[in-house]
């Protein structure tokens, strides 16, 4: 799939796997490497898409109702509030750990329903995703990076 859609379908794997949809880009991006493509592309590709699949998380909590996101979502409530502490404390700066897994999701989701700064979240996010990629490329030994 990746040879045929190239980095579109790089973006797209890696926006659907910062969503709710259980997927890792890690294989992708080490596809993606292996294929061939700029590790420089790479990155700005993954983080963008990632954290756009960040932002369909954080207006997911600006938008929906708790009834929705329980039923349709299969995210509990309780899950959320557990984060509300650690975002009050650090408010959008939190956005620097919405790439990590099984928890980055409902802390993006957190963030939108707290109703923070969409502008300054989705800045924060891309600098933590973008970083995520950055070491992600260079630990695979594929680049120059490191």
């Amino acid at each position: 799939m990746l040879e045929r859609l190239g980095l579109l379908g790089l973006f797209l794997v890696c926006l659907l796997s910062a969503t709710i949809v259980p997927f890792s880009s890690e294989a992708i991006v080490a596809g993606a490497l292996a294929l061939g493509y700029a590790p420089w592309a790479i990155v700005v590709v993954a983080s963008l898409g990632n954290t756009a699949g960040g932002m369909i998380s954080f207006y997911m909590g600006w938008l929906c109702k708790w009834e929705w996101l329980e039923r349709w979502f299969k995210v509990k409530r309780g899950k959320i509030e557990r984060f509300r502490s650690h975002i009050e404390k650090y408010g959008v700066w939190a956005a620097l750990l919405t790439w990590l897994p099984i928890v980055g999701d409902p802390l993006a989701i957190a963030m939108g329903f707290m109703r923070l700064n969409p502008l300054w979240t989705c800045l924060i996010m891309l600098i933590g995703k973008a970083l995520r990629y950055v070491v992600t490329t260079g630990l695979l030994g594929l680049t120059g990076w490191f």
